[in-house]
């Protein structure tokens, strides 16, 4: 499976901590079913195990959707639930040993905080980019945030999908317009909100906003 720009315009990534009594399986329901166009699998407080067996729920609700499902870091997991691919930083498992596991027809997205991690996950073959901090961000306490210069070189430099993360919320994604990102990564800014599908339909909307319209 292989994707495209549009395949990232609002890109979700789950978080538990947010449940509120609600399970993992319904909040992600309602994020696909309100148009978020890719998924991702964040769990890392649970054991391999128990994410395979999450990832198994979580990837035919994806399905249902037709919207691409990887997980993230644990190759072995998303070999194991034949999840669409593995999103893997640059301090992860490198993408050479990923491609190994998962074979070529699966998607490997790769973490670049700067362009020159940028150019060599590209040059490596990552299927598409997640770069940032672009704001400051609550799920990791030990970045620093993207200048929107230094987001727009490489915008300007690479050409596989390239999706903005860190901080992004209902309230700031449209200093991203005319950055070149073809969509961004959100966690708390669907999962921690107490209507989770309004949250995702309303910021479906921004999204389409702040990517060129050739990409939709």
């Amino acid at each position: 499976m292989k994707i495209s720009k549009k395949d990232v315009l609002l890109y979700a990534i789950t978080d538990r901590q947010w449940l509120n009594g609600r399970t993992l399986a319904s909040q992600v329901e309602e994020v696909l079913k309100n148009g978020a166009t890719f998924l991702q699998l964040r769990e890392k407080h649970i054991g391999h195990d128990e994410l395979v067996k999450e990832a198994l729920v979580i990837k035919e609700i994806a399905a249902r959707y037709s919207v691409p499902f990887v997980i993230d870091d644990d190759v072995y997991a998303a070999k194991e639930a034949d999840a669409d691919g593995v999103h893997i930083g640059q301090s992860d498992n490198n993408y050479k040993m990923a491609r190994e596991i998962l074979g070529s027809d699966k998607i490997i997205g790769m973490t670049a905080h700067n362009l020159k991690e940028a150019i060599a996950a590209q040059n490596a073959g990552a299927d598409y980019i997640g770069t940032g901090a672009v704001f400051t961000t609550s799920t990791k306490k030990d970045t620093i945030p993207l200048t929107m210069e230094a987001l727009k070189n490489i915008t300007d430099n690479i050409t596989i999908p390239i999706v903005a993360i860190g901080g992004i919320n209902h309230d700031n994604i449209l200093q991203l317009k005319g950055l070149g990102v073809d969509g961004v990564a959100v966690i708390s800014a669907l999962f921690a909100q107490e209507n989770v599908g309004e949250a995702t339909h309303t910021l479906l909307n921004l999204c389409k906003e702040i990517v060129d319209v050739v990409h939709i």
